[in-house]
């Protein structure tokens, strides 16, 4: 039940000029498996109430014969298949014990074990078409078409795929970049967040380095093409998805191994339980009875039982605490981690530029407030994320914000404006001082004190003298620190940082949050280096992010985790889980929860094991009569279910979170 990723050469929709990506999801009963499930489901419920309630056969039996159609059906075709390549499948094995159950009158055992493998088959059939969704999803970052300048200036409109190394690209305002390549000509700021992760546009000028699948802002680019498409930055993060998403983890390769020698057991034993007894002379229809009896005694209901209510508990009790964990081997691997790295941007912080200093000049007669409404009345009509910050910095102060004219912006320079008849400027220490009347020396030793502390230095000048500085950043979760002490209790090792941004603001912050193995600069591959190497060297690793460039480092990771508000499509759907409320609080919380969930796995093996060994060895050694071996394999189940199902209480979150923080 695989499904096979979208290549990076796959079709593409989206518009040169659409700066949003479609999402694209599979519907849930586009899949065949969802569908056989849900039928088999539906007709298994409306026949135990039947049954239980006394009615006659003709009403109930034909429901459950449906049921077991519908949902045993594909895996019993699917294990006849195999079998022609001589393996034998617990797929297989369960649609035979469902029917010899049938068989002699244990109708409603088969029908349960046939439900619950036709459900985890929709499962896995679902997450691999999502993952499938978001890789698709991706290709649709880069545009379908490119304006290609000839030697004689002409334009033509061509495939990206037709840009070959060397040819040079227009970037009109608002286009987004159709090769990765370097600015030859023209001046703009580039959203390029799905790369580097950044929360600022970078300004762009000559000689500077652009991604294909980035935003273009206000001004024109032309950029010589450095990459062929097949090879650009966002066609390696598809790869990279689509490599570690078909890689099966260990357990899964341990988990089949182990089903083939199951079921060539299990077939094995019934064999011998029925042929033995009977050619030393036991009737037929004994023989059959004592086969079929040890048939459903060692069926591994149970078992099945014994890992998934645990697991399944923990999920739903994580998804009323705002954690989507998107499968059981998910909630299973969040308690294996014992190695830690976490994104910056949008994860350790909160994603959105903030004011954190308003420092006027000496000697500019303004004050703090005045500086500010001065700022917010230029900064007003731009749409920059730090024009919306300094506006909403106005607004916290509850500063009225005066009327503003004859608005111009420059790309990577910054804006001008009359604000109550005076011409103020904000932008750029670096380009503003060039133009700017005075002693420049105090406001170059002001925006590197800021810049020392990990903001963004803004300058604001004053009818042509520099009045102030104002520092930005994006600030830190407010349960940041908690969260990396908890993860570090957990571990046994403090988390690293993996981060686009600049070193000097990486480990302003880190030092903040409480983490000294800082590793900034990187693109998406090298965040994905960083993984591979720690789990070179034996670790089990969980990397929490938000972006698109953390998508080939989640799916890379032991364990990918997702902050949900500010998440990328990409990310949330690579990812294993989800922080749905954006409380970074809730990893450490969910980790604890999981390493609960498997020692209540570990109980259940225990329970299951010594109920189908007892049963088994008294159906060998005496005679087992039917009902009570019937209802010591069901009794089994609903223990090991009951046991599970402890997690669904909420104080099961909150010993959690007990365990995270002691």
């Amino acid at each position: 039940m695989t499904s096979t990723l979208t290549s990076p050469s796959a079709d593409r929709s989206v518009s040169a000029r659409s700066g949003d990506v479609p999402r694209r999801r599979t519907r849930l009963l586009a899949l065949p498996e969802v569908r056989w499930a849900a039928a088999a489901t539906v007709l298994f419920l409306l026949a135990l109430p039947l049954q239980l309630a006394g009615a006659p056969a003709w009403t109930w039996g034909p429901l459950y014969a449906l049921s077991y159609a519908t949902g045993g059906w594909e895996p019993g075709w699917e294990g006849l298949k195999a079998l022609k390549d001589k393996t034998l499948d617990v797929d297989l094995l369960m649609v035979v014990a469902a029917l010899g159950a049938a068989s002699i009158g244990q109708v409603m055992d088969g029908a349960l074990l046939i439900v619950i493998f036709a459900t985890s088959g929709a499962l896995e059939a679902l997450a691999t078409a999502r993952t499938a969704d978001s890789v698709r999803g991706l290709l649709d970052l880069a545009p379908a078409t490119a304006t290609r300048i000839g030697p004689d200036g002409t334009e033509q409109t061509l495939p990206v795929e037709e840009l070959a190394v060397g040819d040079t690209v227009l970037v009109r305002p608002g286009e987004r970049v159709g090769a990765d390549g370097r600015v030859l000509d023209g001046a703009s700021e580039v959203d390029q967040a799905t790369i580097t992760g950044e929360p600022l546009p970078a300004a762009k000028e000559p000689g500077d380095e652009v991604f294909a699948g980035t935003l273009n802002g206000t001004g024109a680019l032309r950029v010589r093409v450095e990459r062929d498409a097949s090879d650009s930055v966002i066609a390696r993060i598809v790869r990279m998805v689509q490599e570690a998403s078909e890689t099966k983890a260990p357990t899964q390769l341990f988990i089949e191994k182990v089903e083939q020698r199951y079921s060539l057991g299990m077939v094995a034993a019934t064999l011998a339980v029925f042929a033995v007894p009977l050619a030393f002379g036991e009737a037929f229809s004994e023989a059959l009875l004592r086969a079929m009896t040890f048939m459903i005694v060692a069926s591994p209901c149970a078992v099945v039982l014994a890992t998934m209510p645990p697991l399944l508990s923990a999920i739903a009790n994580a998804g009323r605490h705002g954690v989507l964990v998107k499968s059981a081997v998910a909630m299973e691997r969040l308690g294996q981690v014992d190695a830690v790295a976490l994104d910056k941007t949008g994860t350790l912080t909160e994603g959105t530029p903030r004011v954190t200093d308003v420092r006027p000049l000496p000697g500019s007669g303004l004050d703090e407030d005045e500086l500010l409404t001065l700022a917010a009345g230029a900064e007003h009509p731009s749409e920059h994320p730090l024009a919306r910050a300094v506006v909403a910095a106005a607004h916290e102060r509850r500063l009225a914000l005066p009327a503003t004219q004859d608005f111009a912006s420059a790309p990577g320079v910054g804006v001008k404006a009359l604000v109550n008849g005076r011409t103020v400027e904000v932008g750029s220490p670096a380009r503003l001082l060039d133009h700017a009347d005075g002693d420049a020396s105090p406001v170059a030793a002001l925006a590197e004190e800021l810049e020392q502390r990990g903001r963004t230095a803004v300058l604001v000048v004053v009818g042509g003298a520099p009045a102030g500085v104002l520092g930005i950043a994006d600030r830190l979760r407010p349960d940041a620190a908690a969260t990396v002490t908890a993860l570090t209790a957990l571990t046994g090792t403090a988390p690293i940082l993996l981060t686009g941004d600049n070193p000097r603001a990486a480990a302003h912050l880190a030092a903040e949050a409480g983490i000294e193995d800082v590793r900034a600069g990187l693109l998406p591959q090298d965040k994905t280096g960083a993984v591979k190497e720690l789990e070179g060297a034996g670790r089990k690793v969980m990397v929490v992010g938000d972006g698109v460039n953390d998508a080939p480092a989640l799916a890379a990771a032991h364990i990918g985790v997702a902050m949900g508000r500010a998440g990328s499509d990409l990310a949330l759907e690579t990812a294993d889980a989800v922080i749905v409320r954006d409380e970074l609080a809730a990893v450490p919380t969910t980790v604890a929860l999981s390493r609960r969930a498997r020692k209540l796995v570990v109980q259940n093996l225990v329970i299951a094991g010594v109920f189908i060994a007892g049963l088994v060895t008294w159906d060998l050694v005496g005679t087992l009569p039917l009902p009570l071996g019937v209802a010591g394999h069901e009794g089994s189940t609903v223990l090991v279910g009951l046991n599970g199902l402890r997690l669904l209480r909420d104080a099961a979150w909150q010993r959690a979170a007990t365990d995270a923080t002691d």
